[in-house]
C-alpha cells in the first residue's frame, strides 16, 4: 500500500513515510527538504518576504601554542568581498590550541563568477590571520547555509497537522549570528501551545505565544539590519548603527528579495581570478571535502535532482556561466566536455548537504533531497 501525491492510498508501493500523529513538529534546520515542500503546499509564505540566506564556510585549525588566546573572539565584516556584497567572518579560540575560523557570504550576491569557498580561502591570506595560522594544521572543514531573512521572512508557523520551529521557520538573530537560543525558545513555545491545545480547545495558539514572547521582540528589534545591507556595505553599516541605537522603534520594515533572482548575467559581470591554493594556508575544494568525512553509498541514486536536465547547459551556462560550478563549496557540480559536447556533471558523493544549490540556482532547477543511504558529512570538532 502506498500514498500518492494527493495523499490518497494506492495499491502501488512508493518509497516514503506516513505520519499519523495529530501534531508534527518540523525542526529540520535551514531550508529543510520537507519544510520547503510544506511551505509550497500550504502557501505558508503568502504574507511573507522571500527568505534570504548566507553560506558559511568553516574550518578548524590547530595552531601553535604561542599564537593561541583561549576565549578570544574576533568578528569581521567585508573584506575580501567588495562593498556591494554582504559577508563577514568569525574566529573563536577554543580549548587545546584549536581555533574555529569561518566566513559567511550572503547568497544574494550578484556576480555569477563569485565563489564563497574561494572568498573564504582569500580571507585567510589577511596578514593577521596568516600570522595566526602560520605553522598550524587544518583538521576539519564544513559548510552550511543559514537563514538571514529575519522577522519579515517568517512563513506561517502552523498548518493542518503541524508547525515549524527553529531554523525551519527562520528564527535566527542575524545581527548576532545567534540561532540556538531561538530554536530552543520556539521549541518551548510549540510544546506549550500543543499541550494547551490537547487539553483545552480555547488554548492560545503557537503563533500568539510567539508574538507575546521575548523572541518576537528580539527579532523585531533587528528586523531591518540585514535588509539594510541591500544598499551596500557602508550605507548598511550606518543604517545598522542607527537601528541599534533606537531606530528599530520607528514603524518601518525593509523588505527582502529572493537570492536566486539577484545574479547578474555573465556578459555583464567581471570574472574573478582566484589564486591557486598553496596547500598550507589555502586549499582546494576536494581536499576540503576529504576533511569533512563525507560518505555516501556508491550505488545510491543521485539525491540532487534536476527538474529539467537540459537547463544547466542550454540556459545556465550561456546566461550565468553556470554558477553551480562556483557556489557549491564541495565541487559537486562541474562542466566537462565529453565526445566534443559540454556536459553538466553531478558528483553527488562530494555533497556536504549545505543546500546552497537548492537556494541559489538561478533557474531553480536543482532539488536537494535526502540521500537514500543516509550518508553525508560526519563532522568532528565542528
Amino acid at each position: 500500500m502506498g500514498i500518492n501525491k494527493q495523499g490518497e492510498k494506492t495499491d502501488s508501493f512508493q518509497p516514503g513515510m506516513e505520519l499519523h500523529a495529530k501534531h508534527t513538529v518540523f525542526a529540520e534546520g535551514c531550508h529543510g527538504s520537507l519544510t520547503k515542500q510544506l511551505i509550497k503546499k500550504f502557501d505558508l509564505c503568502r504574507n511573507a518576504d522571500p527568505q534570504t540566506y548566507g553560506l558559511g564556510i568553516k574550518e578548524i585549525w590547530e595552531i601553535k601554542p604561542e599564537n593561541h588566546r583561549q576565549g578570544h573572539v574576533l568578528h569581521t565584516l567585508g573584506w575580501p568581498l567588495d562593498s556591494k556584497t554582504y559577508g563577514g567572518s568569525w574566529l573563536y579560540h577554543m580549548d587545546g590550541n584549536l581555533v574555529s575560523i569561518g566566513y559567511v557570504v550572503g547568497l544574494d550576491y550578484t556576480n555569477p563568477y563569485l565563489s564563497p569557498f574561494e572568498e573564504m580561502q582569500r580571507h585567510k591570506t589577511h596578514p593577521y590571520l596568516k600570522k595566526l595560522l602560520s605553522g598550524g594544521k587544518r583538521i576539519s572543514y564544513g559548510a552550511r547555509a543559514l537563514v538571514e531573512g529575519g522577522l519579515q521572512s517568517l512563513p506561517e508557523l502552523t498548518f493542518p497537522g503541524g508547525l515549524l520551529i527553529g531554523d525551519s521557520a527562520g528564527f535566527l538573530n542575524v545581527a548576532k549570528i545567534k540561532g540556538n537560543h531561538a530554536a530552543i525558545k520556539s521549541g518551548m513555545l510549540a510544546a506549550e501551545a500543543l499541550a494547551r491545545q490537547i487539553n483545552d480547545k480555547e488554548a492560545t495558539s503557537y503563533k500568539d505565544l510567539f508574538r507575546q514572547s521575548w523572541l518576537y521582540q528580539e527579532l523585531y528589534a533587528v528586523r531591518n539590519i540585514r535588509a539594510g545591507f541591500h544598499w551596500g556595505l557602508w550605507i548598511g553599516l550606518i543604517h545598522s548603527a542607527f537601528q541599534t541605537l533606537g531606530g528599530w522603534k520607528l514603524p518601518y520594515t525593509l523588505h527582502n528579495h529572493a537570492d536566486f533572482k539577484q545574479l547578474d548575467k555573465a556578459a555583464q559581470s567581471k570574472p574573478i581570478d582566484y589564486p591557486k591554493p598553496d596547500g598550507q594556508l589555502t586549499f582546494d575544494r576536494l581536499s576540503s571535502v576529504f576533511l569533512s568525512n563525507t560518505n555516501h553509498e556508491e550505488d545510491q541514486p543521485c539525491h540532487l535532482k534536476l527538474k529539467d536536465p537540459s537547463i544547466p547547459i542550454n540556459i545556465n551556462l550561456p546566461e550565468w556561466a553556470e554558477p553551480a560550478q562556483r557556489y557549491c563549496p564541495a565541487a559537486v557540480y562541474e562542466i566537462v566536455e565529453e565526445n566534443g559536447e559540454k556536459t553538466f556533471r553531478i558528483n553527488a558523493q562530494n555533497c556536504v548537504h549545505c543546500k546552497t544549490c537548492d537556494i541559489k540556482d538561478p533557474s531553480q532547477n536543482i532539488d536537494w533531497t535526502t540521500p537514500q543511504g543516509g550518508g553525508g558529512p560526519n563532522y568532528t570538532g565542528m
